[in-house]
């Protein structure tokens, strides 16, 4: 039981480990590929941690000492994966506003009109912008 709870925890840090680095370098589209891999991986580990539970045997040894070890692993490439998703996101909002901005029309500078008169100002039209992370 508790190898297979090793090594679906070896599979996590893995699949955490190339996502963090296609995060740290902003390679969004790969990043977005590679999770699909760290959803699978996150999967297989909680019913390995829940078939584990069930049995309730404890780790002792060598066994015991990887056991920690992986879980302080665990705990930072973890921490890490959230630092990088969280600057992703917030680095594609700043994407999105920018260009949502710029295709807006310009409400608080209306312009001229072609007699020389002052535009009106437009109505903002509405719009809304949905992200899933």
């Amino acid at each position: 039981m508790m190898d297979a709870l090793l090594i679906a925890g070896k599979r996590l840090a893995n699949a955490l480990r190339a996502e963090n680095e296609a995060l740290a370098k902003l390679d969004l589209s790969l990043a977005a590929k590679l999770a699909e891999s760290k959803i699978a991986a996150t999967d297989a580990f909680a019913q390995a941690y829940a078939a584990q539970a069930k049995h309730g045997a404890r780790p002792d040894g060598a066994m015991r000492e990887e056991a920690q070890m992986l879980t302080k692993q665990l705990e930072n490439l973890g921490s890490e994966n959230r630092k990088l998703l969280e600057r992703a996101i917030s680095l594609q909002s700043r994407v999105i506003e920018t260009i949502a901005t710029a295709a807006l029309p310009r409400v608080a500078n209306p312009g001229y009109g072609p007699r020389g008169y002052q535009t009106p100002p437009r109505q903002t039209p509405a719009f809304a912008v949905a992200a899933r992370a």
